[in-house]
């Protein structure tokens, strides 16, 4: 039974990292395969920072007793720097989701051929229908979406591997940089500081260190394998980062006849981050108002919106990196923590 919730919160953790950028590729474009060969050291980096750091917030989790990641920043923080952070992470969880819209809106455009509003409007609504249901809709949507993924990642990889210039595109490298570094510290702070408005709650409910200590492991190693299929998948795309959707790019070319049951994967990795990111943000808003969850959930998605307008490779070239680097202050008071 431990081992079943240890595999059910690894599925949570990989879920709410594995969004819009993540699952389409364009993330992992931005912030490793554009290096080439040397965009694997950025991803052994973020891989075990999302193991060491992930196992530590949840641990914390439990023994702080904190229900939402508000109560462990007042810890990390302290009284007066908390608001500030709250308020960063908040702006940072609303963005994202913004993201996470428009990317859904992008698969129904590009990929389906549909209005780009109507798959935005799609996820709003199931989206609020799955957050009635609460934690449990959380972890059966997961549940399955990301083993599919996974599967589907390795697949891609075993394809790309089978393709006659496989190693002399993964073994290309542009000049070493150290955005190389940086990059992989960047992008695990990034998704850290945004899952923990998902892990802290979710520990705290399961409430068994020795649970969430191999939950943070079994869901940090598979983000690694992921990130790492993806990238030698990637690398193989000529002018990869002039894709919106990479990823889909790639099974239509290696393996068409699961194309379409792709596009939909990517779209439920989209939708699960999209469920994430409004369940810690209603959790934290709803401690400060006596709102009901359904109307909180409502007006987040409502401001989440009127972001989303925005071009989606846009978004997420713009706000991604940034919001990284500003993630980076939360994993160094963490390490001092």
């Amino acid at each position: 039974m431990k081992w079943k919730k240890s595999f059910q919160l690894a599925s949570v953790y990989v879920g709410t990292i594995v969004g819009a950028g993540f699952a389409t590729g364009r993330e992992i474009v931005e912030f490793f395969s554009q290096y080439g060969l040397y965009g694997l050291i950025g991803i052994i980096i973020a891989g075990l920072c999302f193991i060491w750091f992930g196992v530590k917030i949840m641990l914390l989790a439990i023994r702080l007793e904190a229900k939402s990641f508000h109560q462990l920043n007042l810890y990390m923080f302290g009284p007066y720097i908390t608001p500030i952070i709250n308020v960063i992470m908040f702006i940072m969880l609303l963005g994202v989701s913004a993201v996470m819209l428009s990317g859904s809106g992008s698969v129904f455009e590009e990929q389906l051929l549909l209005p780009k509003q109507l798959g935005v409007f799609v996820t709003i609504f199931l989206t609020l229908i799955v957050l009635t249901i609460g934690t449990s809709g959380l972890v059966l949507v997961n549940s399955f979406v990301v083993p599919v993924l996974i599967t589907f990642c390795l697949m891609l990889a075993y394809l790309s591997f089978q393709l006659p210039e496989f190693w002399p595109n993964v073994m290309f490298a542009e000049r070493f940089t150290f955005g190389v570094i940086s990059s992989g510290f960047a992008y695990a702070a990034f998704n850290i500081s945004l899952a923990t408005a998902v892990l802290v709650p979710a520990a705290n409910e399961i409430g068994d260190e020795k649970v969430v200590k191999w939950g943070g492991i079994l869901g940090g190693a598979a983000l690694t394998i992921i990130l790492i299929a993806s990238h030698v998948t990637l690398v193989q795309l000529p002018g990869v980062t002039n894709y919106h959707i990479p990823m889909a790019v790639m099974m239509e070319t290696l393996a068409p006849i699961v194309y379409l049951i792709y596009i939909f994967i990517i779209y439920g990795e989209i939708f699960t981050s999209v469920i994430g990111n409004v369940y810690g943000l209603e959790r934290f808003i709803r401690k400060g108002t006596s709102g009901g969850s359904l109307v909180i959930a409502t007006c987040i998605l409502a401001v989440a919106y009127c972001i989303s307008i925005v071009d989606y490779s846009t978004l997420l070239s713009t706000l991604y990196p940034l919001f990284g680097y500003i993630s980076l202050a939360f994993l160094l008071i963490l390490v001092i923590k």
